[in-house]
């Protein structure tokens, strides 16, 4: 297991789970526009597939429709 700090909490997540776009597949995130910052630094979608680390910091912000 790897532990990291998504939006503020920790949260362990598997071995397997190794780079942001499989973080977000994890999460149930992958089919939703997103803004995600990776240890403060924002992400391309084309940097997905940036590895994850023991102890990153990952901010994921998703739009909600509505009006």
């Amino acid at each position: 297991m790897k532990n990291i700090e998504v939006n503020g909490m920790e949260r362990s997540i598997p071995k397997e789970v190794g780079d942001v776009q499989q973080l977000l597949h994890h999460l149930g995130l992958d089919n939703r526009i997103l803004i995600v910052e990776l240890n403060r630094q924002i992400l391309n979608k084309e940097a997905y597939d940036h590895p994850i680390q023991d102890r990153d910091q990952i901010e994921i912000i998703h739009f909600v429709g509505g009006g």
